[in-house]
C-alpha cells in the first residue's frame, strides 16, 4: 500500500465552479482570451465540458475581480487592461517585495536555489517557452519572499495583480526580451550573494518598475488593449487584437 510522504498533504479537490473559475482566470491572464474578447456562456461551457451554471458563477466572480465586464443587451467581455489597477498592483508588489528583501537570509543554499531558478529561466528562453518563463518568474519572486520569511505575503501580492500580470504578459510578447528580465533577476541574486542590500533593492525596484515603460510602448502601438477606467461599450465584434 502506498504511503504519503511526511509533510505532504493531498491537495483538496476543487469544485466544478472553482475549477472553471481557475481555468477561465488563467486563460484571461495568459492572454489566450485577450482584452476585449467576447465571452459566450454556451461556448465556454461546451469548451470546458461543464454546464452553464459554473461558467455563469465564474464570470460573476471574474467581474468582481475586474477581469470581466458585462453590458446589458450586448454581452460579457474580457475587460481591457485597467491602467489604474496596474499601477495599484505595482505599488503593492514593490512595497512588499522590496521591504521583505531586507530580511532575506543570505546563505549558500538559498542563493543556490535562486540560481537554479535562473538556470531554468534561461532554458525556457532557449526553448522560446513564454508560459514556462512566466511561471518561473513567479517562482523567483515567491522564493525571494520565502527566503525572507514572508512567503505568506505572496497571497496579498498575487490577489492584487491580475491586471498587472496581463500587462507583464503583453510585455513579454511585445517589448521586453526575456534575456533582459533574466539579467535583472541575476543582478538581484548577485547583490544578495555579496550581502549588498542597497544594490539588491535598487536592482529589484528597477526590475519591477520596468513594466510601466513596457505598458507605455504597448499603448502607443495597440491602445485598444487598455482602459483608463472609463466605461467603453463594445459590440460583439469588437475584439482587441494582440498582433
Amino acid at each position: 500500500m502506498a504511503t504519503k510522504k511526511p509533510g505532504i498533504e493531498a491537495a483538496p479537490r476543487l469544485s466544478v465552479r472553482d475549477q472553471t473559475l481557475d481555468k477561465l482566470r488563467r486563460r484571461i491572464i495568459s492572454l489566450e482570451l485577450p482584452p476585449g474578447a467576447p465571452l459566450s456562456e454556451n461556448e465556454l461551457a461546451q469548451e470546458l465540458g461543464v454546464s452553464r451554471t459554473p461558467v455563469r458563477e465564474s464570470l460573476i466572480l471574474l467581474r468582481e475581480e475586474g477581469l470581466v465586464q458585462v453590458f446589458p443587451q450586448i454581452g460579457s467581455f474580457v475587460s481591457l487592461v485597467d491602467l489604474a489597477r496596474v499601477s495599484e498592483a505595482q505599488f503593492v508588489r514593490e512595497a512588499i517585495e522590496c521591504a521583505s528583501l531586507q530580511d532575506v537570509v543570505v546563505e549558500s543554499e538559498g542563493i543556490s536555489g535562486l540560481r537554479e531558478i535562473l538556470k531554468d529561466q534561461r532554458d525556457a528562453e532557449a526553448a522560446d517557452d513564454i508560459d514556462a518563463f512566466f511561471r518561473l518568474d513567479e517562482d523567483f519572486h515567491r522564493e525571494l519572499l520565502r527566503l525572507a520569511g514572508h512567503e505568506t505575503a505572496w497571497t496579498a501580492v498575487n490577489s492584487a495583480k491580475a491586471h498587472l500580470d496581463r500587462a507583464r504578459r503583453l510585455s513579454l510578447l511585445d517589448t521586453r526580451p526575456v534575456s533582459t528580465l533574466i539579467e535583472q533577476h541575476t543582478a538581484v541574486v548577485d547583490a544578495l550573494a555579496r550581502n549588498d542590500r542597497p544594490a539588491a533593492d535598487a536592482s529589484l525596484r528597477g526590475h519591477l518598475r520596468g513594466v510601466f515603460d513596457d505598458v507605455k510602448r504597448i499603448q502607443e502601438s495597440t491602445p485598444g488593449l487598455f482602459s483608463d477606467g472609463s466605461v467603453q461599450r463594445p459590440t460583439r465584434r469588437s475584439v482587441a487584437r494582440l498582433a
